[in-house]
């Protein structure tokens, strides 16, 4: 029985994994948090990945807090980019299949298209530039590894858009949504199904993936398509970047194409609106 173990068990795709596991009892799943697997101890990794022995790994792990990461540069750093490298390592040293995942902020979002994978990358902020520094680690340490670009990922876990907007609509009388960023929403446990189809397909083809939901939208629209599966009685206005300035810069335009996950692996891509309706029911029946 092969062993897979999830790294960052606690987020938002480590959790919908965890979910999903159950339906995957061919594997011996093990699902590491940060005091099972403490990736800014990079001394340790190895050891730790020594006592499990995993045949695949899923990365789940990473530092997300796009704005602090501004200052917290270091952590950033060593999560992102360091870590990914000794956990591509070990795993090229074990013929242990790797699975990582990334973002579509290693772009510049300065594109028009739906960005292929071949796209240049080009990252505007100290979490891109970490993240795709990470996935040129994974890559250079461990070439037979599978790189997943994902974007807007958002979950009945953690901490998201979709839950901040659902409890601000309940809370104010309006609200206002950047609506000059574009690019498509993901599903966190239509990622994790996403993940698992690779792992079961017959054929391992390593190498870089783009993955998110069907749709090219705004903030803005996401918002309003919240508003609207939630029934919300919330005024929501569209505003320009400029005139909510963070830390960190977003990019304009990140639309993935998943066209190479599709055909390579049969990978099915929702649209946006179905798998938001789908977290939107889950979200209601845990709150009643």
């Amino acid at each position: 029985m092969k062993k897979i173990l999830v790294t960052g068990s606690n987020g938002q795709l480590g959790s919908e994994l965890r979910e999903l596991s159950v339906h995957y009892s061919q594997f011996e799943w093990v699902f590491a948090d940060r005091s099972v697997l403490d990736l800014s101890d990079l001394a340790s990794i190895s050891n730790v990945l020594d006592r499990i022995q995993p045949q695949i790994i899923i990365n789940c792990a990473a530092y997300t807090a796009v704005d602090q990461a501004e200052t917290e540069t270091e952590l950033a750093e060593v999560l992102n980019h360091q870590a990914v490298g000794v956990l591509a390592n070990w795993s090229s040293i074990h013929d242990c299949r790797l699975v990582h995942v990334s973002t579509d902020y290693v772009f510049d979002g300065n594109s028009s298209t739906a960005l292929t994978e071949n796209a240049p990358t080009g990252p505007i902020n100290v979490y891109g530039q970490t993240k795709l520094a990470g996935e040129q680690a994974c890559m250079r340490e461990n070439s037979n590894a599978i790189v997943i670009r994902t974007s807007w990922v958002y979950s009945r876990f953690g901490n998201n858009f979709v839950k901040t907007m659902s409890r601000l609509m309940q809370e104010r009388d309006s609200l206002n949504v950047v609506n000059d960023q574009i690019g498509s929403p993901t599903y966190a446990a239509d990622l994790a199904q996403a993940i698992l189809t690779i792992i079961t397909h017959s054929h391992w083809q390593a190498g870089i993936y783009h993955y998110s939901n069907e749709g090219e939208i705004s903030w803005y629209e996401f918002a309003l398509a919240i508003q609207e599966l939630g029934g919300f009685n919330c005024a929501i206005s569209g505003i320009p970047s400029s005139d909510y300035p963070t830390p960190a810069q977003r990019p304009h335009y990140s639309l993935l194409d998943k066209s190479k996950i599709a055909t390579t692996f049969g990978v099915v891509v929702p649209g946006y609106r179905e798998s938001l309706e789908r977290c939107m029911g889950l979200l209601r029946i845990n709150t009643n």
